[in-house]
C-alpha cells in the first residue's frame, strides 16, 4: 500500500511542484513583507489618533490636516525601525533553526509569530499604541520566514532556480501593496480590526500549505531520483544536505585564497559519486565574497529602510502639510510596490541566462555560475545609486521616478543577494549564511532611526545633507560585483596556466 502511494506521489510529481510554486508566491505576496508598506499603515495609525498624545497641536488627532508632530513621527519610526532590525537580525538564529529542525517545524513558527502579531494590531488602539512594537517585530519575522522556506522550491526547477529565487523575492516586495489596500479599504469605512482579523483568519491557508504542499526537511538542490515531499505523500523524506548538495561546490568560493586548494572527497567516488567534502562555515563566512556582499547588501538596505522610514514626513514636508497630496503620494508609492514582483524575475532571468553562455578556457561551472551573478550585482547597484539621487532632490512630482526606482531596486536586491548566496556557497550552508548575512546588515539599518532623528533635530528638517553622503556611500557597493568578475577570471586563468 505505501508503495502504491509513492508511486501516486512520483505521477503527479509535475502537478505538485506548480502547485507548491503557485501556492508559495501567491502567500508571499499576499502576506509575507507587509511590514513594508509601513507608509500606508502609518496614515491609517494617525487618523485613529496613536501617539497622538504626543503632539501639542490637538488637532494632529483625527485632523482633516496633515500636521507636523516630531515626537509622533519619532515613535512611528522607531516602531519601524525596531521591526525591520528584528526583521533581518533574527533570520540569523532561525537560519540555524531551518537548517537544523527543516521547513515544516520552520513554518510552524512562522504561522504562530504572524498570527500573533496580525492580532496584536487587531487589538490595540489609540490607548494601547505601545502593542506597536511587539505587533509589528511578530508580522517582520514570521513574514520572512516565510520568505525563507519557500526560496528552496527554486530547487524544484533545475534550471530555472535563481528566476523563482528572485521572482519570490519579488512577491515579497509586492506584499507591501497589501497595507496600500488596507488603507484604501479604511477610508471606504472598513476598520482595521476587521482588516487585521481577515489577515489572521488566513493562517488556515498557512497551515494548509505547511502540511501538503511543503516538505518536512529541504529541498536538497540536485533533486535525488524519485524526491517526493509533503503529507499527502505519507512521510517527507529528507536528505542530507551536506551530502547531496551540488558536486561542484566543494569549497567555500571560487576564486577565493581560501578555496583556490579545493578538499578532495571524504568517501570513495565508486560508492558515493556526489559526497564531497563541503567547505565550513567559518571558511565561508572569512571569504572575500561573504564581506563584500554584507557591505553591498548593507549600504543598499539602509538607504531603503531610511526612505521608507521617513516617507511620511518627507511627503508632509514636500506638500505643506496637504492631506490629500500626502494620501496621493503614499498610494502612488504603495501601488508601485505591487510592481517588485514583475521587476525581479528579470533579475534572475540575466542570472540564469549569463549562467547558460559558453564558459571560458579554464573556468568551471561553479566558477561560471558565480561570475554570472557580477552583471546582477552591479545592475543593482547602479539601479540604487539613481534611486538615491532622486531620492536627495526636494522636487515632489520627482517622487514618482524615486518610487519607481526604488522598486525596482528593492526586487533586484534582495532576491538577487539570495540567489548570490544559494550560487555561490554550500546549499547545507544556506540557512546559516543568509541567516548571518541578514542579521549583520540589520545592525547597520538601525543607523536609521539616529539618522532620522538627526534630521528632524540638527538639520532642522532638512534631509539635504544626509542624501548627499548616503549616496556617495553607494558608490562603494560597485567594489564587490568587480571583485567577483576579476577573481573568477583570474582563478579560470591559473587552472589554465597550471594545466600548460
Amino acid at each position: 500500500m505505501s508503495g502504491q502511494r509513492m508511486s501516486c506521489c512520483r505521477d503527479g510529481a509535475g502537478t505538485r511542484r506548480w502547485l507548491t510554486l503557485a501556492s508559495g508566491l501567491l502567500e508571499c505576496l499576499c502576506f509575507a513583507g507587509i511590514i513594508f508598506g509601513w507608509a500606508s499603515l502609518v496614515f491609517v495609525l494617525k487618523a485613529e489618533g496613536y501617539f497622538g498624545n504626543l503632539c501639542t497641536n490637538g488637532t494632529a488627532v483625527n485632523s482633516s490636516e496633515s500636521v507636523e508632530c516630531n515626537s509622533q513621527d519619532d515613535k512611528f519610526s522607531l516602531v519601524f525601525t525596531i521591526a525591520s532590525f528584528l526583521n533581518n537580525f533574527l533570520l540569523f538564529p532561525n537560519g540555524f533553526f531551518f537548517d537544523r529542525f527543516g521547513t515544516m517545524a520552520t513554518r510552524l513558527l512562522a504561522i504562530v509569530l504572524y498570527t500573533t502579531g496580525v492580532l496584536m494590531v487587531a487589538f490595540s488602539s489609540a490607548v494601547t499604541p505601545n502593542l506597536l512594537f511587539p505587533a509589528m517585530s511578530c508580522i517582520a519575522v514570521g513574514g520572512v520566514l516565510f520568505l525563507m522556506t519557500n526560496m528552496q522550491v527554486g530547487n524544484l526547477f533545475g534550471t530555472h532556480r535563481s528566476t523563482i529565487i528572485t521572482l519570490y523575492n519579488g512577491a515579497f516586495d509586492s506584499s507591501s501593496g497589501i497595507l496600500l489596500i488596507i488603507k484604501v479599504l479604511f477610508e471606504g469605512g472598513i476598520t482595521l480590526q476587521a482588516s487585521m482579523l481577515f489577515l489572521a483568519g488566513c493562517s488556515v491557508i498557512h497551515l494548509l500549505r505547511t502540511l501538503f504542499l511543503m516538505p518536512r526537511g529541504h529541498i536538497s538542490h540536485p533533486l535525488p531520483e524519485g524526491y517526493t515531499y509533503g503529507i499527502g505523500c505519507g512521510r517527507s523524506r529528507t536528505y542530507n544536505m551536506s551530502a547531496v548538495g551540488r558536486p561542484d561546490y566543494r569549497g567555500a568560493v571560487p576564486g577565493d585564497e581560501m578555496s583556490d586548494n579545493l578538499p578532495t572527497q571524504t568517501t570513495e567516488p565508486t560508492r558515493t559519486p556526489n559526497t564531497e567534502k563541503v567547505a565550513s562555515v567559518r571558511s565561508c563566512i572569512l571569504s572575500w565574497f561573504f564581506m563584500l556582499h554584507l557591505v553591498w547588501l548593507s549600504i543598499m538596505q539602509l538607504r531603503h529602510y531610511l526612505f521608507i522610514g521617513t516617507l511620511n514626513p518627507m511627503l508632509i514636508r514636500l506638500t505643506d502639510g496637504d492631506p490629500t497630496l500626502v494620501s496621493k503620494y503614499t498610494n502612488a508609492f504603495a501601488f508601485t510596490q505591487l510592481c517588485g514582483i514583475l521587476c525581479a524575475p528579470w533579475n534572475g532571468l540575466i542570472m540564469d541566462r549569463n549562467k547558460g553562455k559558453p564558459r571560458a578556457p579554464g573556468e568551471t561551472e561553479q566558477e561560471a555560475d558565480v561570475r554570472s551573478t557580477a552583471l546582477s550585482l552591479f545592475i543593482t547597484a547602479t539601479q540604487c545609486l539613481l534611486f538615491s539621487l532622486c531620492a536627495s532632490l526636494p522636487v515632489l512630482p520627482l517622487q514618482y521616478l524615486t518610487f519607481v526606482l526604488q522598486v525596482i531596486n528593492r526586487s533586484f536586491l534582495y532576491g538577487g543577494s539570495a540567489a548570490f548566496i544559494s550560487i555561490a556557497f554550500p546549499a547545507s550552508h544556506f540557512g546559516k549564511l543568509y541567516g548571518l548575512i541578514m542579521a549583520l546588515s540589520a545592525l547597520v539599518s538601525l543607523l536609521q532611526y539616529p539618522f532620522f532623528t538627526l534630521v528632524q533635530g540638527p538639520l532642522n528638517r532638512d534631509p539635504l545633507y544626509l542624501n548627499v553622503a548616503l549616496t556617495v556611500l553607494t558608490t562603494l557597493t560597485f567594489i564587490h560585483p568587480l571583485y567577483v568578475f576579476i577573481h573568477c577570471r583570474r582563478a579560470a586563468a591559473r587552472r589554465r596556466t597550471s594545466a600548460q
